[in-house]
């Protein structure tokens, strides 16, 4: 069964900008990608690099590590050297926050 988690304010993530929230033992990167948020894993599954701290042009983001690049609304790869897609999380808005289903 699921449960929901806050997050964070949504005022908290401009908009073309992420976020890096660390939260009951999870470290996620939220996304504000014209006025729609999205939350992956935060760590890039090819290496060390934050997704949080990368660089963002519309819905793609790529990791500051190796400059391996994901589509941030599907978690799918867009670039390599990165293969395998990130984790990707049911986001939603709820008075005023955002909210992922874990």
């Amino acid at each position: 069964m699921s449960s929901k988690l806050e997050l964070c304010n949504t005022g908290d993530v401009a908009v073309g900008t992420a976020l890096k929230v660390e939260k009951d033992g999870l470290t996620l990167a939220v996304f504000n990608v014209d006025g729609e948020f999205y939350v992956l894993d935060d760590q890039c599954t090819h290496g060390p690099g934050s997704l949080s701290e990368g660089y963002i042009e519309g819905d793609v983001v790529e990791c500051n590590f190796h400059n391996g690049q994901f589509n941030i609304r599907t978690g799918e790869v867009v670039m390599p050297p990165c293969m395998i897609p990130m984790k990707t999380y049911p986001t939603s808005v709820e008075n005023g926050k955002v909210v992922i289903e874990v």
